[in-house]
């Protein structure tokens, strides 16, 4: 082993060092030297370059029959990073799976926890529009300058242990668990909320040894790949989190899961609840209001509720009068959690809670956007039921014309005709498909990009999106119809890539090549916030979209529902939310 050189960790040898830099002046990132005094954006891009959770997907997948060399491999990363597992005790955290509504338990969670005037931190993932929402203190995404500060900390760190046989960095997912925590300690929170990225057992959020206290959401089917194509196989894997004595939460499950993470709590010795609906806890006082909207959230309001009554009377808080204590459910064999009436802070916390991305409403003129990161069929079946409310809430009386616009993209191992079918009874007048891209140039950037799928593929995959609602709205006018209902070849550059010409029995569906040009069209320049300075010249080329547009621009009013995936709501959030990027 050679002699290191200033500025490089003892390991590294001088020509390894000059192929680093080489490699990194190649990407455009910083070089060993210059990584102290890099900017927000060179660490991001950084970042980027390990990694990613779809790459991390396939090598989970490959290792998944030894899951427990997957934890120590965490654990050897921890260690590198100067930590040991002992040391994750100290952020008392509260652990919290499932399929479908565990970010919005989060934040409920979070938020009343708040209220106490605790300093919480907060894990979570995907971020929406810059990567550090991902790692927030007191709600807040920590700043640009104290994300830089600790992701160059971790990265050197971590880059000392480079050798021959050994890879220095762990993935994208792992590394910014590592850093959470690394930040919610130097920063001294009162406690950390830790969202699962994927499943529980297998998940790298799961070397938490001792956490306070664990919740399970909503169940249903997605990573099938990875976690199974059952609920019950995926019960299996959320129930990893559970640890002996400490105490978890479950909303109501469907009969064969309840029965596996029932199973499976009592084979690690740990006390598994089940949480009585919200309704319970109103009974005892007054109605509880809730800042994300949609019935579903109910169930997500009435965990974390539990959550946040368990953390806070194991750290001896005793404001919180229990009115019926827990008993055994003997139809579902589980101890029903205690029915107490909510605190004035947990009221408020609830009142409070802000989650962008999830039921969210942005009213704009006469264009109102619904955004919602549905993305798995029981997920988009509440996302139906909450847009289709919001739509009876709002119904002019005027008889002024409106138009109804789906904007979807789906990824990864997702049913997308499944979920395209369920979107079917909202009767749009446009369906419109683009990729996870922003902008066409994803230059300046840093969050939004994407190195495992090439553009090709994400846009041959929104022409599957529009094959699968074509068909569907083919069917659906008769029953007669039979042979090919594919797409119109299309040429992958260009912006309006397979329109479906318009037909007086299906809705119209447009594909575009980036959320950018999509809202454009959509929104004909009536939304007073999202205002591009140079609308592309070539958006009305097709007589379907500009027909269209004649139709949006004389609308009284335009309805959006933008979903199928988080980090589509992302992309528009980014577009029609500039705070968000600042």
């Amino acid at each position: 082993m050679m002699k290191s050189t200033r500025c490089l960790p003892v390991s590294w040898p001088v020509a390894e060092k000059f192929w680093w830099d080489l490699a990194m002046e190649w990407k455009g990132l910083p070089s060993a030297c210059e990584a102290k005094t890099a900017s927000f954006q060179d660490a991001v891009r950084t970042l980027n370059t390990l990694q990613t959770n779809a790459s991390c997907l396939e090598e989970v997948k490959r290792q998944r029959s030894d899951p427990q060399a997957q934890l120590e491999a965490m654990e050897v990363y921890l260690a590198r990073s100067g930590l040991q597992v002992e040391d994750l005790n100290q952020l008392k955290i509260i652990h919290v799976t499932g399929t479908k509504g565990k970010g919005s338990t989060c934040a409920f969670t979070e938020r009343i926890l708040r209220n106490y005037g605790l300093k919480t931190g907060f894990f979570s993932s995907p971020h929406l529009v810059q990567v550090r929402e991902r790692i927030r203190i007191n709600g807040k995404p920590i700043s640009p300058e104290l994300f830089t500060k600790y992701f160059w900390h971790l990265y050197q760190q971590l880059e000392e242990f480079k050798d021959d046989s050994h890879i220095s960095m762990p993935s994208y997912f792992r590394f910014l668990t590592l850093m959470a925590f690394h930040v919610f300690l130097q920063e001294k929170v009162d406690l950390a909320v830790v969202e699962v990225g994927i499943g529980g057992a297998f998940d790298c959020t799961n070397i938490i040894r001792k956490p306070v206290v664990c919740g399970v959401s909503s169940l249903g089917i997605d990573h099938t790949s990875l976690l199974g194509d059952t609920v019950e196989k995926i019960a299996w894997q959320k129930g990893g989190i559970f640890k002996p004595g400490v105490p978890a939460f479950t909303v109501l499950q469907p009969e064969g899961p309840l029965a596996v993470l029932r199973d499976r709590a009592q084979q690690i010795s740990c006390p598994l609840y089940l949480c009585p609906p919200l309704e319970a806890l109103e009974q005892v006082g007054l109605p509880l209001s809730l800042g994300l909207e949609g019935e579903h959230q109910r169930h997500n309001a009435a965990l974390a509720l539990q959550l946040a009554r368990c953390w806070l009377e194991q750290q001896n808080y005793h404001d919180i009068q229990e009115l019926k204590a827990s008993k055994p459910s003997i139809r579902w064999q589980l101890p029903l959690a205690p029915v107490f009436r909510p605190t004035p802070h947990m009221r408020r916390g609830l009142r409070d809670t802000e989650w962008p991305g999830r039921t969210q409403v942005l009213q704009r003129g006469p264009v109102t956007w619904y955004l919602d990161g549905a993305h798995t069929t029981s997920s988009v079946q509440a996302c139906v039921h909450w847009y289709c409310q919001s739509l009876e809430r709002s119904r002019r009386t005027d008889g002024g014309h409106e138009v109804h616009i789906l904007l979807f993209n789906s990824t990864g191992d997702r049913d997308s005709a499944a979920l395209l079918k369920l979107l079917q009874p909202c009767h749009f007048d446009y369906a419109v498909f683009c990729p996870n891209v922003t902008e066409i140039s994803s230059i300046g950037n840093a969050d939004q990009q994407n190195f495992t799928v090439t553009l090709d593929q994400v846009l041959l995959r929104c022409l599957q999106h529009q094959k699968h609602w074509n068909c569907l709205a083919e069917k659906q006018a008769s029953s007669n119809l039979w042979g090919s209902c594919g797409p119109e070849s299309a040429r992958p550059g260009s912006l309006l890539l397979a329109p479906h010409p318009p037909q007086p029995t299906s809705t119209s569906s447009l594909v575009f090549s980036c959320i950018s040009h999509a809202l454009q069209w959509i929104s004909q320049g009536r939304d007073p916030i999202f205002q591009p300075e140079s609308p592309p010249r070539n958006l009305l080329n097709h007589p379907t979209a500009n027909s269209g547009a004649s139709i949006l621009r004389e609308a009284a009013a335009i309805h959006v529902l933008v979903t199928g995936s988080l980090h589509l709501v992302g992309g528009a959030l980014r577009l029609l939310d500039p705070s968000m990027s600042q």
